[in-house]
């Protein structure tokens, strides 16, 4: 039987790796950009609706933390060699993408280079706790 107040130990990770040279206002739009990919492909992330005391009903969330960690522009390299020979759910953001105004342009933008030649700063994985940890080998997290 498992107490209210005991913690969950989840079987999977939720992880962004953001390259250690994003300005501030940028490592934050990069997480919810990243993060909103996992949300909308992999429902089982998903928790339940949330409602306040007063019944005013809030939209569900990650059911589990997401954990931010940052990394050189070769550790996210790697990791993203790493995520894709594992198979795992992820989303990529590139520099290219803090020149564009929208989904349509944002997605031209990423098909336009090759993936060996994509300029990373950005990566979000989902998967079995010891796959993504894994994938991020030789990041630190997040300060």
């Amino acid at each position: 039987m498992t107490h209210e107040h005991t913690p969950v130990r989840f079987d999977t990770k939720i992880a962004v790796l953001l390259r250690d040279d994003l300005e501030s206002w940028q490592r934050l739009n990069v997480t919810a950009f990243l993060v909103s990919g996992l949300g909308s492909e992999l429902p089982e992330v998903i928790g339940e609706p949330y409602a306040d005391a007063d019944g005013t009903p809030y939209l569900p969330m990650f059911r589990q933390p997401v954990l931010v960690f940052e990394g050189t522009k070769e550790i996210l390299t790697a990791a993203h060699g790493r995520a894709l020979s594992r198979s795992l759910p992820r989303s990529v953001f590139t520099s290219d993408l803090f020149a564009t105004g929208h989904d349509r342009d944002n997605r031209a933008a990423v098909r336009a280079v090759p993936r060996d030649r994509l300029d990373l700063v950005g990566l979000a994985v989902h998967g079995p706790r010891n796959a993504v940890d894994k994938v991020l080998k030789g990041a630190r997290m997040h300060p």
